[in-house]
């Protein structure tokens, strides 16, 4: 491994979308360290065209810190790029690419990183922590953290790299995405009263979505370091029907909740059984096949730091950055249930570039995070 730069040229040109894998991509980076002397451990998918990656630096053992990513990106199709998105270009003080800012650019200043930490002696061990689909909802770290939990690991917080612009995050909302299946009974429209409408179904539940965000915004836990201070439920997809002229018996809704770290997504959750079940008990009076099923899909947990904790202030003083929270959700929550050890986030690049075309990271923004992974190198030598 060379500089970080070098390490993002290589990354970028891995077009790791999370529907197509990251295999070719996390085997580099297994190569890679292993050329500095840093064995790893591969976590594969049972498929093979995906695996997370786990690495220590310096001795084992309990404390020290992780530098945690996530090695896929969100497709480009359908975006005006100007420039080949997995092919790394410099305009100014601007680097170009499909991940360079969510979150490669992370990534390869923590593979440079655990390069310059094997030239120190480190009296505490530096992990590298590399997952994959966190794009699709924090899936692929899970089976990583589910036997690293047990393993001995026991950092004393952990850094999720995400873009913040390097300032220090210290939560987030957590999300459940839920579908729900209606099934009606199917007339012609002429004799729609004979049905029973499985759109008209979807829409009623979604009625209860919404009767839920208004009790929420007029007398749920607020928590205002957010741009939306309390829980939002949000409907994103509707499907039902294959002609005007049939009474659909079919409708799928799906629909999200994004809550406070304090607040529990699954006390709604049962408030939306209860009228999924009210709604089926009064159709199946005249069809007994009708009914609504609720699959929970994903979910994952907010994040709420204490915001004058130790790692808080460490964060602080390593990177310079101000504290807040942010709108988007990472595997912080995730780490903290497996480590117990406080997980902030805190990495170069700014959201807003993330997912548009021609995303790009700004020189400065690099430079900020080797500058504060250096410092972090310090203490742990």
């Amino acid at each position: 491994m060379t500089s970080a730069y070098d390490i993002l040229d290589r990354l970028i040109a891995f077009p790791s979308v999370s529907r197509d894998g990251n295999i070719d991509l996390i085997r580099y980076i297994a190569d890679a360290l292993a050329a500095a002397g840093i064995p790893s451990r591969l976590f594969p998918h049972e498929n093979g065209d995906r695996a997370s990656l786990f690495a220590t630096i310096g001795p084992e053992g309990p404390g020290g810190i992780v530098l945690s990513g996530h090695t896929d990106v969100v497709p480009v199709d359908g975006q005006a790029w100007t420039v080949d998105p997995f092919r790394m270009s410099r305009k100014g003080d601007r680097f170009y690419g499909r991940g360079t800012t969510d979150m490669k650019g992370f990534i390869a200043c923590a593979m440079e990183a655990a390069a310059a930490a094997t030239e120190r002696r480190l009296t505490r061990p530096l992990h590298l922590a590399f997952s994959y689909d966190e794009e699709i909802g924090c899936v692929g770290v899970r089976p990583m953290l589910d036997e690293l939990a047990t393993a001995g690991i026991d950092p004393e917080w952990v850094l999720i790299g995400e873009p913040t612009a390097m300032q220090v995050a210290t939560g987030h909302k957590g999300k459940t995405g839920v579908k729900a299946y209606c099934t009606g009974h199917s007339a012609h429209s002429a004799l729609a009263p004979t049905g029973l409408n499985a759109i008209y179904m979807a829409t009623e539940l979604l009625a209860e979505v919404r009767a839920i965000q208004a009790d929420i915004e007029a007398s749920g836990p607020r928590d205002d370091d957010y741009t939306v201070p309390y829980t939002t439920l949000h409907a994103g997809v509707i499907q039902g029907g294959t002609a005007l002229n049939i009474v659909p018996d079919a409708c799928r809704l799906d629909f999200e909740i994004r809550n406070l770290a304090g607040d529990d997504p699954l006390a709604y959750m049962a408030r939306l059984f209860d009228k999924a079940e009210r709604i089926t008990e009064e159709g199946r009076k005249r069809f007994p096949e009708t009914g609504i099923r609720l699959d929970i899909f994903n979910t994952y947990p907010g994040l709420n730091v204490d915001p004058r904790g130790k790692a808080t202030e460490t964060v602080k003083s390593l990177s310079g950055g101000q504290q807040f929270k942010v709108s988007f959700g990472t595997e912080g929550g995730l780490f903290e249930q497996a480590f117990g050890a406080p997980s902030i986030v805190c990495g170069p690049g700014d959201m807003e570039q993330g997912h548009k075309p021609d995303e790009f990271i700004e020189l400065s923004q690099m430079e900020a995070c080797r500058t504060m992974l250096g410092k972090i190198l310090d203490r742990l030598s």
